[in-house]
């Protein structure tokens, strides 16, 4: 009897450390982690955007942060990689050829992450291996419908962020200087191109500035023609040019775009030296961002931030100007510019995974993600510390403050690190979530101007006048072999036809437009036709 009860003893103990077992490895999620045996080290990037008085983007008091609440648990090691904003496919490249590929490879254009992984910068990844490590992440990517968006070529290589109100880009606003307008008898800001365009003209005549507005060459290829694009536009078109990867210059409304840029420069709008500058979009400190802080022009648009360093400057040197937001109406011409805007993607950053990580430094990589996506350190690391960089309003919602010391957050409440859970900052309702990013410390509250801007934008997204650009699900090979020759002909072009004589223009874009199909973009155009009409892309969303 004695060996017996001995004996069920030993077997009950056993079935129990196997249930054990079996549970830790059924678990899922932060609670099934162990600190990795020995340290793994994993890189991350992170734009660097060379914005004055902010901390280094790569070592700084949240960087540390991570480390010690995360890294050091987990015996991480997370290390930092600047990449320059203005200049990122550059970066990647050298960091790809000298072998020190990023474990996280992330942005925000598919055309780029589809080249990293074509060109085998990228490991393919299990999804149900993901979804175990980082559970939270994955049903995130489940509630966005961005299951969709994870293959290329048949195969699996991304995960995507979140993209709050992506029909909108009301995180982007163009100021203009309402005290000019009110000097040329103006109440509002213009509503219609025939109102911008009698301002203009107005505060030329009056003596304010001698060119209102700001022009330079652009650094990307993306070109801003939504506006000018037919409505509805042609589903086979929009997929042969509409790319941020490459320039759609062979297409009709960036010849109708480029002819009015043509018009003003000869009403006088623009430098004639604007060719020698160049236009970062408000991604980063450039002339155009200059003459406006100098009150030279008119117009300048950036990304909103409680902490704005070019606003602060511009009020500096203008102490009694007054500023409104520009009306996204404010270019509508009748059969020219039908007001449509290029919505966001439905997702925020494309991520991936080098390919030359380890299976530690992967699950790292997605611990991290796992990590960072919990409410309680999400909240830390875009708001900061209690009292110094934030305070907590009367809805119970985080009030940013003005702050400059060792606790400052960087660009935009750390985005460029929190983008790899979501590409902007979210509370409440899209009304809170304004009112926490708006500008701080100001002479102006803009707030109820991006919020009245918001839904003027979400107007047009309603009409079915706010959509993106295609995602292809397979590698568009002549993409990657065409597109840095093709962006230095789009910038040469872009310079001579809004320069040229009026009377020439037509004839010049013809000419222009024949060479550059022959540089490469006719068999761009014929590949991602071949690839809309095999089904391998996504499709323009249904009209309202």
């Amino acid at each position: 009897m004695k060996k017996l009860v001995s004996l069920l003893l030993v077997l009950a103990m056993m079935l129990s450390l196997a249930a054990v077992q079996a549970t830790a490895e059924d678990a899922a999620g932060m609670a099934a982690w162990e600190p990795f045996a020995e340290r793994v080290k994993i890189t991350v990037p992170v734009y660097d955007r060379s914005k004055v008085g902010y901390p280094a983007v790569d070592n700084n008091y949240w960087t540390q942060w991570i480390q010690k609440e995360f890294g050091d648990k987990y015996n991480i090691d997370v290390q930092y990689v600047a990449i320059p904003r203005g200049d990122v496919m550059t970066k990647y490249s050298m960091l790809i050829a000298a072998g020190e590929t990023p474990t996280i490879l992330m942005e925000y254009d598919y055309p780029k992450v589809a080249q990293w992984a074509n060109d085998g910068a990228m490991t393919e990844i299990d999804l149900d291996a993901f979804a175990k490590v980082a559970p939270t992440f994955y049903q995130a990517m489940v509630e966005h419908n961005q299951l969709g968006y994870t293959d290329i070529n048949g195969k699996t290589y991304f995960v995507l962020t979140e993209r709050p109100y992506h029909d909108t880009t009301f995180a982007f606003a163009n100021f203009v200087r309402m005290d000019w307008l009110r000097k040329v008898g103006y109440d509002h800001v213009p509503a219609n191109y025939e109102e911008h365009k009698d301002a203009m003209n107005k505060i030329i005549a009056a003596g304010l500035t001698d060119q209102p507005l700001g022009l330079g060459i652009p650094t990307s290829a993306y070109i801003v023609n939504f506006a000018f694009r037919d409505f509805p536009v042609d589903e086979k078109e929009w997929v042969m040019h509409s790319s941020l990867g490459t320039p759609g210059f062979p297409w009709y409304p960036t010849q109708r775009m480029l002819k009015r840029y043509n018009d003003e420069y000869h009403m006088g709008w623009y430098s004639s030296e604007f060719d020698l500058e160049k236009n970062s979009g408000g991604q980063g400190t450039d002339i155009l961002q200059t003459d406006f802080i100098n009150g030279k022009t008119y117009q300048y648009g950036g990304y909103i931030a409680n902490n704005m360093a070019w606003l602060t400057a511009f009020y500096e040197n203008n102490p009694d100007a007054e500023l409104a937001i520009a009306s996204p109406y404010a270019g509508v011409e009748e059969g020219i510019n039908t007001g449509a805007i290029r919505a966001d993607n439905p997702f925020g950053m494309i991520v991936g995974f080098s390919s030359l990580a380890t299976e530690d430094q992967l699950k790292a990589a997605w611990m991290l993600m796992e990590w960072m996506i919990q409410p309680e350190n999400l909240f830390v690391l875009e708001n900061g510390v209690e009292g110094e960089t934030y305070k907590m309003g009367e809805d119970g919602l985080p009030v940013m403050l003005d702050y400059t010391g060792e606790h400052m957050l960087n660009h935009n409440n750390n985005i460029d690190m929190t983008c790899l859970v979501h590409a902007s900052k979210k509370v409440g309702t899209i009304e809170q979530t304004i009112a926490q990013m708006s500008p701080v410390g100001l002479p102006q509250d803009f707030t109820e101007m991006l919020i009245n801007n918001y839904y003027q934008l979400k107007e047009l997204a309603d009409a079915g006048k706010a959509y993106s650009d295609p995602v292809f699900a397979v590698a568009i090979e002549s993409e990657s072999e065409y597109s840095a020759t093709l962006l230095s002909l789009w910038q040469e072009y872009f310079a001579k036809l809004i320069k040229c004589d009026p009377a020439e223009f037509d004839a010049l874009y013809a000419q222009y437009s024949q060479e550059f199909l022959d540089a490469g973009y006719q068999e761009i155009m014929d590949e991602r036709l071949e690839a809309y009409e095999a089904g391998n892309t996504t499709k323009l969303p249904a009209l309202p």
